[in-house]
């Protein structure tokens, strides 16, 4: 019984770590952008990141931006819908080199 319930719990925790990851999700229509005010930056030498997409609850939700410190050697690459044969789909910004 013991053998039985290890068993259990180890195929519990393969199906939320699988779960867990990230996948492609598809909307007919692409969310248009809310309109918000950019908050000033607090100090010299900030990076603003773009406000990204997520899918959440089945629909995807906006969250607003934010101010950084830059990471030496990389650029931040602001994210984009894409459409393809299946919709629109939110392609994740990022900090590239």
């Amino acid at each position: 019984m013991k053998r039985l319930l290890q068993l259990f719990l180890a195929g519990l925790g393969i199906v939320l770590v699988m779960a867990s990851c990230e996948g492609s999700y598809y909307v007919t229509d692409q969310p248009s952008e809310p309109v918000y005010v950019q908050p000033a930056s607090p100090g010299p030498g900030y990076v603003w990141i773009d406000g990204e997409w997520g899918w959440s609850g089945g629909r995807y939700v906006y969250t607003h931006g934010y101010w950084s410190r830059p990471r030496a050697g990389y650029h931040w690459q602001r994210g984009s819908w894409g459409h393809t044969a299946h919709g629109y789909r939110w392609n994740r910004g990022g900090w590239r080199r």
